[in-house]
């Protein structure tokens, strides 16, 4: 009988216990889930707390006073709900005279919406039951259960929030029609690490004009959408003033909301794969000490640190550099 490495073997125990702890932490925390929404009733059309409207239509209702004037669009964004859904929520409330609605002052094409005095009349009755509930709950807790309840649940809603922004994302070539929403996003993006002044990639004449810019095999650009919206991208191209078999990595940036969910990985390892399809055998690029975020990324896929920049990219604002091959 072959004797089975001892590392092999704690590897592989090691695996099976973490394993079997995520299944036992999805049991109970989907069983957990359940009793919350059996208890706060939303196993039924309406409950108290709701004072006779849907679930859906309440919580409309709190959002559309929570931001004064919002349109409908946003509205069905944060509530996680599909037109025709929110459409129905938001006349059955303005049927009720609960919320107006009106077109657009920017763009017309857009209904915004806000709620009316006999709508906060209704809003403030719903806080009333719903508050008087959970303070019967919490006043039950010590102080410190009650912000372990607090911090817990907005930290469940987030990792939700999250792993379905990941799982409605998807990676794509850039089009023309992107030009306008990747130049926004490079122009958000980098200002809130300090890449704004001279010697930084957001003063490249194609940031105007990513498309054109990466218009072949050797120069491409992808773009990450979620739910028709763009919310990161990246691209290669021949490393100006270096060797033809080096490609540079250019521009990678997410919007905050789409970032630490994996997304930068997966743009990542297609750009590399890509970089290599299109013959070159390695990738540098130019970054920040403050990218704390990316650095760990490009750390765990193989790139180096190298003590000075290769090239002529004319990003002197840049502070790290690293390269790897293909």
């Amino acid at each position: 009988m072959e004797t089975l490495d001892a590392s092999l073997v704690g590897s592989y125990l090691t695996i099976m216990v973490a394993t079997n702890q995520l299944s036992s932490d999805i049991a109970g925390v989907r069983e957990a889930s359940r009793a919350l929404v059996r208890e706060l009733g939303f196993l039924t059309p309406s409950s108290d707390a709701s004072d006779g409207l849907s679930h859906a239509e309440c919580h409309a209702l709190i959002e559309i006073e929570r931001h004064n004037v919002i349109d409908q669009t946003t509205l069905g964004s944060l509530l996680r709900l599909d037109k025709s859904t929110v459409s129905r929520a938001v006349k059955a409330l303005a049927d009720r005279r609960l919320v107006r609605r009106a077109h657009g002052t920017i763009d017309g094409r857009r209904r915004e919406l806000a709620i009316t005095p006999l709508g906060k009349q209704r809003l403030c009755k719903i806080h009333a039951i719903a508050g008087k509930r959970v303070s019967a709950a919490l006043a039950l807790l010590a102080p410190a259960e009650r912000d372990m309840i607090q911090r817990g649940i907005a930290l469940y809603a987030s990792a939700l929030r999250r792993a379905k922004l990941r799982e409605d994302s998807g990676i794509r070539p850039i089009e023309s029609s992107d030009d306008r929403d990747v130049e926004a996003l490079i122009r958000s993006v980098m200002p809130e690490f300090g890449a704004s002044g001279p010697g930084f990639a957001i003063h490249d004449p194609e940031v105007s004009g990513m498309r054109a810019a990466y218009a072949d095999s050797r120069a491409q650009y992808f773009v990450v959408e979620c739910n028709d919206r763009i919310v990161g991208g990246g691209g290669f191209a021949p490393l100006s003033g270096g060797p033809d078999d080096t490609c540079e990595l250019r521009k990678m940036y997410f919007l905050r909301e789409a970032r630490g969910i994996g997304l930068g990985e997966l743009l990542l390892d297609q750009l590399l794969e890509r970089a290599k399809e299109a013959g070159f055998s390695r990738c540098y690029l130019e970054t920040l000490a403050t990218m704390t975020g990316a650095r760990r990324l490009y750390e765990k896929k193989g790139f180096q640190p190298l003590d000075r920049p290769q090239g002529k990219t004319g990003h002197f604002g840049c502070d790290r550099w690293y390269m790897r091959d293909l």
